[in-house]
């Protein structure tokens, strides 16, 4: 599967416990490349998740535009759908999943770290991997099934063998 296919996809969300460039022992910048500094922050509530790539604000460009969808005149006539755009990358995240502004900032920001991830680290990335896991799991518990199935359709047509027999 590759990483364009993603892009389509709804993001997982998390809560992500932000700090400042530079500070703390987790804030150390991972990837360089001109104007392009990346650095990690723990994800809150997943020890076992390793951090995703911290945005600097300055890269991003932030729009409010009108909304979309379901809602008649409530969605419609306010501008609380967030576009924001990551200027090194180019990467574009549209999110108008909330009423609110405030929140919808947030998710747009924490699907757009995820979509920085996959950009830079490709098959590497965090939550190519998730994405992945979850597949081999979903693929596995499909195949379980079918056998289970299999042997119900084995199990009946062996009774009704054995009550043709008697």
């Amino acid at each position: 599967m590759s990483t364009s296919s993603f892009f389509g996809l709804p993001a997982r969300l998390a809560r992500l416990c932000t700090m400042p460039r530079g500070l703390g022992p987790q804030a150390k910048p991972v990837l360089s490349a001109p104007r392009v500094a990346v650095t990690l922050v723990q994800a809150a509530g997943k020890k076992d998740r390793p951090a995703l790539p911290l945005l600097d604000e300055s890269e991003l460009e932030e729009q409010f535009v009108k909304g979309h969808g379901p809602g008649g005149q409530a969605t419609n006539k306010t501008s609380n759908c967030v576009v924001l755009k990551h200027i090194p990358s180019g990467i574009v995240v549209k999110c108008h999943q909330t009423r609110s502004v405030d929140q919808n900032r947030k998710l747009a920001r924490q699907i757009l770290q995820e979509k920085v991830d996959i950009f830079y680290n490709g098959e590497n990335s965090i939550v190519y991997k998730e994405k992945q896991e979850a597949e081999k799991k979903k693929q596995e518990r499909k195949r379980r099934a079918k056998e289970t199935l299999e042997k119900k359709k084995l199990l009946k047509e062996l009774r009704e063998l054995s009550k043709n027999v008697h």
